[in-house]
């Protein structure tokens, strides 16, 4: 059963900003970052202080200013944030093995069959926020099984865990641009009457995508889990770790056993000659569909014992569940 996070970063060019430079120095505590836009100086982001003071993104900064005089502003540098944004995205990896930067302003976490590590899914979103707050960054997060839904519900929706089967009506409340639609798009569609997914969810689909193209649908049938939305995932490139593809897909659980028998023997080898020992192993089945599953088993103290690990992995496989078939499996520690 796939269940993925989405987690929100609304902050997160300003949070950076002052991980790097520290707080704002000025009364009101109101920082925003500037960008051109053409002939214009706009606001390019701006924090919690300044959104509450009436400030927002797209906003001449001479307005801005003018409104608050003691405003901070500082230029804003984007592709310094998709940068540091795979940074945090690598940070993720002690959550699960399966992680992806979700630019401008989120990160995936693939979390099936690891949210029980962290005292389940509740505990695993409560980590991560508090995790990041204590670094002055802001988060939210949501869960469900679909990352359309988790990226919909962790940006517009209440609730935090959409439970398995829900997905449908979790998305039905939910405004149209949670679908990640282009701006114009999405603006279309109200225009129509659709404010609601739900409302497009009932919709006859030969209009609409003569009238908008197949993005639309595509975004709802991946929202919903009709549609695949593989996510790529990062790895450090420290990380000892060893794969296997296979040229005919495999499925049956004695393929499954052996197959991380032999990637157990294949890792060993690789820590014994770096001296080393795992004290987790994360391992990923790749299915033809796109989809990733993985494993995750810890030890109490660094081993390189093959048959030991083993033994580990192979008590948890029964949770994987191949679809059409594993095309590829990566173990690493």
């Amino acid at each position: 059963m796939r269940r993925v996070v989405s987690l929100f970063l609304p902050s997160w060019p300003t949070d950076r900003w002052q991980r790097m430079h520290g707080a704002a120095p000025t009364p009101e505590g109101a920082l925003v970052l500037s960008a051109r836009e053409g002939s214009r100086l706009v606001v390019h982001a701006a924090d919690a202080a300044a959104l509450a003071l009436g400030v927002y993104p797209g906003m001449a900064v001479s307005q801005a200013q003018a409104m608050l005089p003691g405003l901070r502003v500082e230029t804003a540098d984007p592709e310094a944030d998709v940068a540091a944004l795979r940074g945090l995205t690598a940070w993720c990896l002690r959550f699960s093995p399966l992680v992806s930067p979700c630019p401008p302003d989120g990160v995936w976490i693939d979390s099936s069959g690891c949210a029980h590590l962290f005292g389940g899914e509740a505990a695993l979103l409560q980590t991560i926020v508090a995790r990041l707050a204590q670094a002055g960054i802001a988060a939210r997060a949501a869960v469900a099984g679909t990352p359309g839904c988790a990226h919909a519900v962790a940006r517009y929706g209440a609730a935090a865990i959409v439970a398995p089967g829900d997905v449908a009506a979790a998305m039905a409340m939910l405004p149209v641009a949670s679908l990640r639609l282009e701006p114009g798009v999405a603006d279309a569609l109200r225009l129509l009457g659709f404010d609601q997914v739900g409302q497009l969810m009932a919709a006859p689909r030969p209009p609409l995508a003569r009238r908008f193209g197949a993005t639309a649908l595509r975004r709802l049938d991946q929202a919903l889990g009709r549609a695949p939305e593989p996510l790529e995932p990062i790895s450090p490139p420290e990380q000892c770790r060893v794969r296997q593809g296979f040229p005919e897909p495999i499925a049956t659980p004695e393929d499954l056993a052996r197959v991380t028998a032999l990637l157990a023997e294949a890792l060993c080898e690789k820590l014994l000659r770096r001296q080393l020992g795992a004290t987790q192993l994360d391992l990923v089945f790749h299915r033809v569909d796109g989809v990733a599953q993985c494993v995750r088993v810890g030890t109490a103290a660094p081993s390189r014992d093959a048959a030991h690990l083993t033994r580990l992995l192979s008590a948890q496989i029964e949770t994987v569940d191949p679809g059409f078939g594993i095309e590829q499996v990566v173990l690493a520690a």
